[in-house]
């Protein structure tokens, strides 16, 4: 599952999600209280995060798997900010998606990358309204 994941990131080819995330899939959000849930809305939330956090200079620099859990540390620049978190995947037998946790510092990128996302979001929701 998680060389999937990783090549999807390195190939930047958000086609590949849909087939990645069980129906039940759950996203954790740094910046929204509630989880997100169902396929639908975690893929389209995945979506805005491949649109903002997918820079020239984002990568993973750090790997701890466990069974069915994968904690991934990233690094990216945004705006000039150097921004530092790490994605938790969890995935059921099927190999695909449940749970997708993720957490981000330093403050500062969070309340820049919420606005960038928020602003990418409304843009597929207008792209899936039309």
């Amino acid at each position: 599952m998680i060389s999937n994941w990783h090549e999807t990131i390195n190939q930047r080819d958000i086609s590949k999600l849909g087939s990645m995330l069980s129906e039940n899939a759950v996203l954790h959000s740094p910046v929204i209280h509630t989880p997100i849930q169902g396929k639908k809305m975690v893929s389209m939330y995945l979506q805005a995060a491949f649109h903002t956090f997918l820079t020239d200079d984002f990568r993973y620099v750090k790997e701890f798997i466990n069974g069915q859990t994968a904690v991934l540390e990233f690094q990216l620049t945004l705006n000039g900010i150097e921004v530092n978190g790490i994605d938790m995947i969890t995935w059921n037998d099927d190999q695909q998606i449940t749970e997708f946790k993720v957490m981000i510092r330093p403050f500062k990128a969070l309340n820049m990358i919420n606005d960038q996302m928020t602003a990418m979001l409304a843009k597929l929701q207008q792209q899936a309204a039309q």
